[in-house]
């Protein structure tokens, strides 16, 4: 594993620290903070191309479980197979990401897809064209929960109505999976008080009833649930059970200007995505690499599933929620933020 590209890692200072800041995939801000050029390092058996000829392309990103296919593709040479050398800019949200690279600055992001439809249906120059990490489908494995308390009187999403739920980054794809799941147990997501906070500080929130619930990633999910905690409801799921809940953008105008570039990233990513789907124990490492997980951490954490194809159905199911919210200005399609090769 090359010292470049572990520079975005060794410059973190403390685990909290980094994983308050990665876990703020469900939205978020702040400036872009860091970059280190990425190119793979390992020898793969297979020709790469030569280090000259190489492109190099930014891509905004954040040190999130999530994008565990992002590191592995650059450890076993996939990028550099498709002629590509990464410099990451990491950035503690969507927020931060998407400015940067609808201004130019970066030639590729990654956010979740809330956070892209918002800015599409403002008017930025905005498509999707490769997945992130989506959920699993099932409970036993998936990823994101709201969770209570043992002996709560919240049993159902429909009990949130009158409690206060943590959620990092309100108005995004946190409270708005929260809100879907109330509206389908028959409450009232109006009803529910939604507090903002950071990830590292809910499973102390809900053990001393600062809040009565809590929307839980990686890895807070596994420490909650290791504190015997109860998962409620499984957010990913009750919007979709194979939920597309990150995903790689780029711009309108790019696409346009350079589809050797872009299909390129797209080609890369998607391998990347498949040996990370095959590699559990790989992943699981290469965690510990990017990003200040543990080693006993990273080996009980649940992975996200990884895709080589946009879920368009999914995208279609956040645009409908987000507006119901009010999320979105004017009407918005899934046409209008995909790019038609993953149509």
């Amino acid at each position: 594993m090359g010292a470049l590209q572990r520079v975005l890692t060794r410059s973190t200072v403390a685990t909290t620290a980094v994983l308050a800041m990665a876990l703020t995939a469900c939205g978020g801000g702040g400036e872009p903070s860091g970059s280190a050029p990425a190119n793979g390092s390992q020898d793969t058996g297979t020709a790469g191309t030569a280090s000259e000829e190489l492109r190099q392309v930014t891509v905004g990103v954040m040190p999130l479980v999530d994008l565990a296919p992002l590191h592995l593709g650059m450890d076993q040479g996939f990028f550099e197979d498709h002629g590509l050398e990464l410099e990451l800019e990491s950035a503690q949200g969507g927020a931060a990401i998407i400015p940067a690279v609808t201004s130019g600055q970066f030639e590729f992001g990654f956010s979740n897809p809330t956070s892209v439809l918002i800015a599409a249906s403002r008017g930025l120059d905005i498509k999707v064209i490769a997945p992130g990490g989506s959920s699993t489908g099932d409970a036993e494995t998936d990823y994101g929960a709201t969770v209570v308390l043992p002996g709560s009187d919240i049993d159902s999403a429909a009990d949130l109505e009158g409690h206060s739920v943590a959620v990092n980054t309100l108005n995004n794809i946190s409270d708005s999976t929260v809100k879907e799941a109330v509206r389908q147990d028959g409450g009232d997501p109006s009803k529910v008080d939604f507090v903002e906070m950071p990830f590292p500080n809910m499973v102390a929130a809900v053990e001393q009833g600062t809040v009565d619930a809590a929307f839980l990633v990686e890895p807070f999910l596994t420490a909650g649930l290791n504190q015997d905690m109860e998962p409620v409801f499984w957010n990913w799921m009750e919007v979709s059970p194979d939920l597309m809940a990150s995903t790689y953008f780029t711009t309108g105008e790019l696409a346009e200007q350079d589809p050797e570039l872009v299909a390129d990233f797209q080609a890369a990513i998607a391998q990347s995505a498949d040996y990370a789907q095959a590699h559990p124990d790989e992943t699981r490492e290469i965690l510990t690499e990017y990003t200040s997980i543990p080693e006993e951490a990273a080996a009980s954490l649940r992975l996200p599933r990884w895709s080589d194809e946009v879920n368009v159905d999914s995208l279609q199911r956040l645009i409908e929620i987000s507006s119901e919210d009010g999320l979105l200005e004017g009407d918005l399609s899934v046409d209008d933020v995909v790019l038609a090769d993953q149509q």
